[in-house]
Parts: structure tokens; C-alpha cells; sequence
């Protein structure tokens, strides 16, 4: 998942002009990935579940490295003054590098998407037809200060086939470089090319723009971060884009919404993990339901270190205590990734919907409700990638939907929607069999 606000040393900025040199060498990385995505695509999937696990196995051997590389971009962080969400997500521990393996191992386990028969059929003139999945071939990802992305990049483009070019921030660059070295040497050890997974980092915000220009050399191009990074690589690219969105997530609790159900649903969305894009932004309560819920989320909230920023009626059934700072316009709009939280009173269901309308980011909503007519009316209007009944937003992410790791969190129509895992990152190709069969 992802969604992280954009830090100055990261985003690659529409300015700078492209340096003749770093674009050539850009391309160049291009070029040998594309050389390697030849070797992946027949790949077969012993050969391509033995380099996940070896993967797997040397991140662990070298976690401490890992660990030591990641304590100087930390260290550079805090100096840059990034925010407490970003440095988390920038954090790696022995124990989050052991999680980030055995997401490669999980990814080992699970089906190899090339080669699957979408759809086929026989015509009436004998002709034989099948739709097949296939790799995409190159694939690149700009993403800012989470380097287990590196990680899940290359483990979920290996699988799908591809090879992957990866622009991963200055924010986690020693971390990174470390981690591609460990992987390319995992993949030379089962007989695939190092080149399956290349990092441009050294060429900084110039390699960036030259990736998102490298068309007929970049097939996929993902960016994953905040929506400055995400709108400069969609308006900028001339690849292919996917657009990831950042998460203005929202909760609702219904008017018919059991209140012991509905707290910890709101906690967990909410306070799990502030810095991650399927975290809860905005909670949104029926005027029926607020008195019999809201004082008591409001102290939870605040006993968390929540900062809530509530209208009118939020703030007159704060218990005495808790404060409420007054919301605005920008608070509906904002993906804090930290400990604040919009609170809105609203008069109806057709309130709530018209709120998420106005201001979400199309990731992940959820309602809490026993009415199945109101869940049914949410799940049909709300037009996000991801709607949740009487769950927790948080669950808005590939491993926990059985999809293993995932690359981003699509939010856009084409092409892919919400978790983008393996199958998300393959194309397909028609095969046609005939017997000496010419067209009419």
C-alpha cells in the first residue's frame, strides 16, 4: 500500500531539464531490463519461486547491513525534519526485514498468473482461440521513503516475469542500494539476471523525469507516494501510468450502527498505523446515532494522542476534556498520515454519500451498520476502489485480501483497481490456432 506526503528530497520535480547524460544512462538501465525480461518471461515457475525464496533468504543474512544502511537515511531524515509517519515508514528493524522475507516466500507460494487462460474458445470455422496472461516486460516504479517497496517491487515483478527499474527517493538510498545488491545477487544465484531488478537512484530527481519518458523502453510505469509525486509522474510521463492515489479514506457510522462494533472498527482504521494509506481520515456519524457514539470515540481518540478536528456538532458532544479543534474545508480534503482525524455529524445516509462524493480520494470507505439496506445503498454508490461493511478500512491492502504482496493501491478505472498484485501486473496476449485456415 501506499501513500505517503511528499517530501521535498524525494518528489521528482516537472523542472529540472534532463541532462543528455542521465537520460542515456537511464536508458541504458532500460535497455538491460528489457534484456532480462526476455529471460523472466520464459522463466518457469520453479526457476522463478527459487529466486523469491533465496530473495527471501539473503535479506535475512544481511540484515544488519540492511539495518546499519537504513540508520544513515534515518539519521538524514530526522535532520530534513521528515514527520513521524514518514520516518516510520522509513524504519527498518531486523523484525520488519524477517516480515518483508516471508512476504517473498508467501509470493513463492502463490499461483504464477503467466501462462493462465483467461478465456478461449473454438470458432465455428475450427479456429482455435486463447487469451492469455503474459508479462508486461519492463516495469517502473518512482515511489519515496519506504524501502520494504523495493522489495515488494522486485518480488511481485519477478513473479509476474517482469524485470523492474526502480526510483526509489533519496530519503532511503543507502537502505536501497543495499537492498538491490542483496537481491540481484539472490537472482545470479538461481541463474537469472541481476538486471531483473535495477535501481536509478544515484541519478536523482533527473532519473526520475528520464524514466517517465523512456517510452518503447518502460512498458508499466507506477508511481506510489504522495499526490504531488503521483500528479507530477501522471502529467509528466509519456510511459504508461498507473495512478496509485493517496487514501482520504472514511469511516461512517450508520444511523442502525451497533456502537461496540463501530469503535474499535474506527480505532483500528484509524490508529493502527497513521502513516500508511488505508488509514481512516475522516469519520462521519449519523445525527441518530452521534449521541450514543461519539462521546465515548471522542475520549478513546483523544486517550490514543488523536487530534480531532470536528464541525459544530462534534464539538458540543465532546466530553469535558477533550478538545475539538474546528474544522474546515481543507480538513475534508486532507490525508493527514498522523494522529488527526475529521469529524463530521451528518443528517443522513444521502449526507454522508454526498460528503464522500465531494472529498474522497476514491481509495477505501467503509460503513458501519446492521441496516443491509444502507450497506447495500453504500457499497452500490460509493465510488471508490475499495468499500468495507462493518470492517476496518486498514484491511485495503494486498496481503491481507490473500493477493500477497502488492505494488500500490490503484484508484483510477483502467487497467487495474485497488490492489494491484500479480495478475495486475501481467497483460494478455491472443493465441490462435488454426489449420491452414486464410480469411475469406
Amino acid at each position: 500500500m501506499s501513500s505517503v506526503t511528499a517530501s521535498p528530497t524525494s518528489t521528482p520535480s516537472p523542472g529540472p531539464a534532463e541532462s543528455p547524460d542521465v537520460t542515456e544512462a537511464v536508458r541504458a538501465t532500460a535497455r538491460r531490463a528489457q534484456v532480462a525480461s526476455r529471460a523472466l518471461a520464459t522463466a518457469t515457475r520453479a526457476t522463478k519461486d527459487a529466486a523469491l525464496r533465496a530473495m527471501a533468504d539473503a535479506l535475512v543474512v544481511a540484515a544488519p547491513e540492511i539495518v546499519s544502511a537504513n540508520a544513515v537515511d534515518l539519521e538524514r531524515g530526522q535532520a530534513a525534519g521528515l514527520s513521524e509517519g514518514l520516518l516510520d515508514r522509513l524504519a527498518l528493524t531486523p523484525d520488519r526485514i524477517a516480515a518483508i522475507a516471508d512476504a517473498l516466500r508467501e509470493l513463492a507460494a502463490l499461483p504464477d498468473p503467466v501462462g493462465e487462460v483467461v478465456r478461449g474458445s473454438t470458432l465455428p470455422n475450427g479456429l482455435r482461440l486463447r487469451q492469455v496472461r503474459v508479462p508486461m516486460g519492463v516495469v517502473g516504479m518512482i515511489y519515496e521513503a519506504r524501502p520494504n517497496v523495493t522489495v515488494d517491487a522486485a518480488g511481485l515483478a519477478l513473479k509476474s516475469g517482469n524485470a523492474a527499474v526502480l526510483r526509489g527517493g533519496s530519503a532511503a538510498s543507502s537502505s536501497n542500494t543495499v537492498i538491490v545488491q542483496v537481491l540481484g545477487q539472490a537472482l545470479t544465484s538461481v541463474g537469472l539476471p541481476a538486471d531483473a531488478v535495477q535501481s536509478i537512484d544515484e541519478h536523482g530527481r533527473a532519473g526520475a523525469v528520464a524514466l517517465m519518458h523512456a517510452r518503447g523502453l518502460v512498458d508499466l510505469l507506477v508511481p506510489r507516494g504522495g499526490a504531488d509525486l503521483i500528479q507530477t509522474v501522471v502529467r509528466e510521463a509519456t510511459v504508461p501510468v498507473v495512478e496509485t492515489g493517496v487514501g482520504n479514506c472514511h469511516v461512517y457510522v450508520d444511523a442502525a450502527a451497533d456502537p461496540a462494533m463501530a469503535l474499535p472498527i474506527l480505532m483500528n482504521s484509524k490508529t493502527q498505523r497513521v502513516g500508511v494509506c488505508n488509514a481512516a481520515e475522516t469519520l462521519l456519524v449519523h445525527a441518530d446515532a452521534a449521541a450514543g457514539f461519539l462521546p465515548a470515540a471522542l475520549t478513546a481518540l483523544a486517550g490514543a494522542g488523536v487530534v480531532v478536528h470536528g464541525d459544530e456538532r462534534t464539538a458540543a458532544l465532546a466530553p469535558e476534556g477533550v478538545d475539538v479543534v474546528p474544522a474546515t474545508e481543507e480538513d475534508w480534503a486532507t490525508e493527514y498520515l498522523s494522529l488527526d482525524l475529521a469529524v463530521r455529524v451528518v443528517g443522513s445516509l444521502d449526507e454522508a454519500l454526498e460528503h464522500i462524493r465531494t472529498w474522497s480520494s476514491g481509495h477505501t470507505e467503509a460503513i458501519v451498520t446492521n441496516d443491509l439496506a444502507a450497506s447495500r445503498r453504500f457499497v452500490a454508490e460509493v465510488d471508490s476502489a475499495a468499500v468495507m461493511v462493518n470492517a476496518s478500512t486498514r484491511f485495503t491492502d494486498g496481503g491481507q485480501l490473500g493477493l500477497g504482496a502488492e505494488i500500490g493501491i490503484s484508484t483510477q478505472k483502467m487497467h487495474a483497481r485497488g490492489p494491484m498484485g500479480l495478475a495486475e501486473l501481467t497483460t494478455t496476449r491472443w493465441v490462435v490456432e488454426g489449420d491452414g485456415h486464410v480469411r475469406a
